[in-house]
């Protein structure tokens, strides 16, 4: 059976799975902060997922394509960007070559687009993440699933996508949670600051986190200075995060609203990914017992 939200959130074990996953995704960030810069703020999030699953198709269209009238069109109808800013999201896309132009269809108007293999690699990985994640939790097989059907991930995608941008905790997750991840490299500032988190008291309205170096987070998420101050004056006005004594020389916390705004949002998006992973699994293993029925053909007498 697939996790629930609510039950991921009581989930004794989540914390340590949700800091796996903190420090995966700033390790992904290390290794090329560029492609991973795609995931680091909601807009470009939702746009990148919004692209990919065009390409495989996405579920209720008729037809699988990305192509930039197709992609501007999307992204305004489901609320995800103006026309000017997916437009310029995918002249991005294609100028650091993570999706590419195809063999032109019948019409010739028309200029599809694909994933890079680079990209694809990438998707992949951010998928396998998660799974990984969750077989911790339960001691599941998913990846065990995906070993055996690599194609699963592509089937995965279009319906997770399709989950995440209809999800109204996703997308609203709260005002701090909010605050980080619409900024520009803010996702990746959030995910810093939580894997930096070793427990939590569930009774205190605060979590400590230890002392904290702007600079080497600055280095490190590669943020100007000017603008990781613009973004911590914000929350701190929030009474989102703070010092628990002199400025850069003491403890930093988070406040406990902050942290379930995090908590809940990660909480939905594996729950999202569990059910579309069990639910393709299921399909494929319905489709090869069907198989295997129709080889085996009727009984004789």
């Amino acid at each position: 059976m697939a996790f629930t939200a609510t039950e991921l959130v009581h989930n004794q074990h989540f914390l340590s799975a949700m800091l796996q996953n903190a420090h995966e995704l700033m390790a992904i960030y290390s290794e090329n902060p560029r492609i991973a810069s795609i995931m680091a703020a909601q807009q470009r999030w939702l746009m990148a997922h919004a692209g990919f699953s065009l390409h495989l198709g996405y579920p209720d269209e008729p037809i699988p394509g990305l192509y930039a009238s197709r992609f501007i069109d999307f992204a305004v109808t489901h609320g995800i960007a103006s026309r000017n800013t997916a437009a310029a999201f995918l002249k991005e896309m294609l100028a650091y070559k993570f999706v590419q132009p195809v063999q032109r269809g019948s019409d010739r108007r028309i200029t599809l687009l694909e994933p890079t293999p680079f990209t694809c690699e990438y998707m992949m990985r951010w998928i396998h993440t998660h799974l990984i994640v969750l077989d911790t939790l339960d001691g599941g097989n998913r990846m065990a699933t995906i070993a055996s059907d690599p194609e699963a991930t592509w089937r995965m995608h279009p319906i997770l996508a399709k989950r995440i941008i209809d999800s109204d905790v996703l997308r609203n997750p709260g005002a701090t949670f909010n605050l980080f991840n619409w900024a520009t490299s803010g996702s990746v500032v959030m995910d810093y600051l939580i894997s930096r988190i070793s427990s939590i008291d569930f009774a205190a309205d605060k979590v400590l986190i230890g002392p904290l170096s702007m600079k080497a987070m600055q280095n490190q998420v590669m943020i100007s200075k000017t603008h990781l101050k613009r973004l911590f004056k914000r929350a701190a006005e929030f009474g989102s995060v703070g010092w628990a004594g002199a400025p850069g020389k003491s403890s930093f916390w988070l406040s406990h609203t902050f942290v379930s705004e995090y908590w809940n949002y990660q909480a939905e998006k594996y729950a999202i990914i569990d059910a579309v992973s069990h639910a393709v699994f299921n399909m494929a293993e319905s489709n090869g017992e069907r198989s295997s029925v129709v080889a085996m053909g009727p009984a004789s007498d």
